[in-house]
């Protein structure tokens, strides 16, 4: 477990940031902006939990622990982007079991949901909004890391499997919230007219 004394070091001021293991890296790096986004896609997770809180009973609840769980393996993702020495003990790896509980959830929860016949809007409730920024923020994230792999694949595992079928994931709780809060979809409409 990190234990941290304070949380300003000065190391950063040179433009370069550390990583696990002791190499610094410029912080403008493809890996710097993938960990980054890997982080960046985790606070707007933890602003849909927020919302969802109070809300739609147990699928709240349950939304909430998927949500806190895929908050922990983005976590893991962000560490094993971080270090690049795969010789580090003890760095936690997203793995095959990750996924594939993903494609559970996603399964489960569309099982509650009508079929969908059409392309959608983000947006709805405001807990479902947010699942579909966090989504939008998954797909980048997912870009960076396919972009990072084409320079230097170490460190990168199962996290773009995962990003992907996460995405996917987001995209049907936030129609999952939709429906639990009783906000239809709104379904694109290519012939749409401005308002008068």
């Amino acid at each position: 477990m990190a234990k941290f004394t304070r949380i300003y070091t000065r190391t950063g001021d040179d433009g370069t940031t550390g990583l696990i293991g002791g190499h610094r890296i410029k912080k403008s790096s493809a890996r710097i902006a993938a960990y980054g986004t890997v982080d960046e896609l985790s606070s707007a997770i933890g602003v849909a939990r927020a919302l969802c809180s109070g809300g739609s009973g147990g699928r709240a609840a349950a939304l909430d622990a998927w949500l806190a769980w895929a908050q922990d393996v983005l976590f893991n993702a962000g560490s094993q982007l971080a270090a690049v020495d795969e010789k580090i003990p003890g760095i936690p790896a997203v793995t095959e079991r990750d996924v594939v509980a993903l494609e559970r959830a996603i399964d489960s929860a569309q099982s509650d949901l009508p079929p969908l016949n059409n392309f959608i809007h983000p947006g709805g409730s405001p807990a479902a909004a947010q699942l579909h920024v966090a989504r939008t923020v998954c797909r980048r994230a997912e870009r960076l890391i396919v972009e990072l792999r084409d320079e230097d694949d170490r460190g990168i595992g199962e996290s773009i499997r995962y990003l992907n079928r996460l995405s996917d994931a987001l995209f049907v709780w936030a129609r999952w919230m939709n429906d639990a809060f009783g906000v239809a979809d709104r379904l694109w409409n290519p012939a749409s007219a401005p308002p008068q």
